[in-house]
């Protein structure tokens, strides 16, 4: 059985890591926060000429007919990138559900013509970008909806992270019904696709401490040189180089209904939340203690992923509530 990743998925993955690092780097991200709509200029259509929006969409329909498996460390990349967009709602989440009912706005979707954000029961009730995009896929009574901007108002909910605009959504139309289309398993792709998120985070505050330990000099050393500071990087990689697996491996299981039935699916979605979740918590804060009072400043780029990392450990359900799902799952 063939256990790695192929080398077409190698190749997009890079890709796309390429495209992050050119069109939305740390400066990027900062602009974001103060911009009219929250966006990077230029990243959303670059994403659809690049055929990441239409990755979870049938080929008859237009998409690249690639699974989750394919997405995954796509998603992954956008966490280590910072992306403020809600490419992972969009994507991972809506552009498949709009498939599953075969919906007309499917191709405007996987176009870029249009942008998805969603509402679901695990969210919480604060929706990212809720007030910029075009439309959202929300959960309403356990179906789920296509809910176009012009049906829904947006109430502002302060966020840590200035990258995540949130907002609490009030329906003021009748939603189109998304018939066919699973909302369990739009959470459970949702949960997923912010593992994976967590899992770029993590990684990205590790590389970023990583080399300021290395050229922060103290008592004429570096400070990376003190076993201390090695034993809490330590940790670092080997909570995430453990939780990486679980999120492939959740990938695989949300891929494959024909033989992981939505129990063995949610228990392994789950799985790889919690520990995502644990992980990109324990490297935020072992970067800021790594870092000292300068990771603390707002003018310094650490604060972009910690606030990030903090954020995703908790959305679509922290680590707790998932550890319960999976005990649930195993009867213990």
């Amino acid at each position: 059985m063939q256990f790695a990743f192929t080398e077409e998925q190698d190749m997009f993955r890079d890709t796309v890591r390429d495209l992050f690092a050119d069109v939305c780097p740390p400066e990027a991200v900062r602009a974001s926060w103060d911009n009219d709509d929250g966006r990077v200029p230029g990243l959303w259509d670059a994403l659809a000429e690049m055929g990441v929006l239409a990755v979870l969409a049938p080929e008859e329909a237009g998409g690249l007919g690639m699974n989750e498996v394919d997405l995954v460390r796509i998603l992954e990349e956008a966490g280590y990138a910072g992306v403020p967009e809600p490419l992972m709602e969009h994507a991972a989440v809506a552009v498949p559900a709009l498939a599953q009912a075969g919906s007309a706005h499917l191709e405007a979707a996987i176009g870029g013509g249009s942008r998805y954000s969603v509402s679901l029961s695990t969210g919480g009730g604060a929706v990212l970008a809720a007030g910029s995009v075009d439309a959202l896929v929300a959960e309403d009574d356990g179906l789920l909806v296509d809910v176009g901007r012009e049906s829904y108002d947006v109430v502002p909910v302060e966020s840590i992270d200035q990258s995540r605009r949130l907002a609490r959504v009030e329906l003021t139309g009748d939603p189109a019904g998304l018939s066919g289309a699973d909302a369990a398993l739009a959470n459970d792709r949702a949960a997923l696709g912010t593992a994976a998120q967590c899992i770029g985070v993590a990684r990205r505050l590790l590389d970023a401490t990583v080399e300021y330990v290395g050229e922060r000099y103290q008592f004429g050393k570096p400070v990376g040189s003190y076993q201390a500071v090695k034993h809490h990087l330590a940790n670092v990689r080997i909570a995430n180089e453990f939780a990486a697996p679980l999120v492939y491996r959740a990938a695989w299981s949300v891929s494959h209904p024909e033989t992981h039935d939505e129990g063995i699916r949610g228990r392994d979605v789950s799985m790889a939340k919690a520990t995502a979740s644990d992980a990109v918590d324990l490297a935020c804060r072992a970067a800021l203690q790594c870092h000292g009072a300068i990771g603390y400043t707002f003018e310094y780029d650490l604060q972009l992923w910690l606030k990030r990392g903090w954020a995703l450990a908790a959305s679509y359900g922290d680590a707790r509530r998932h550890r319960d799902r999976v005990a649930a799952a195993l009867q213990i």
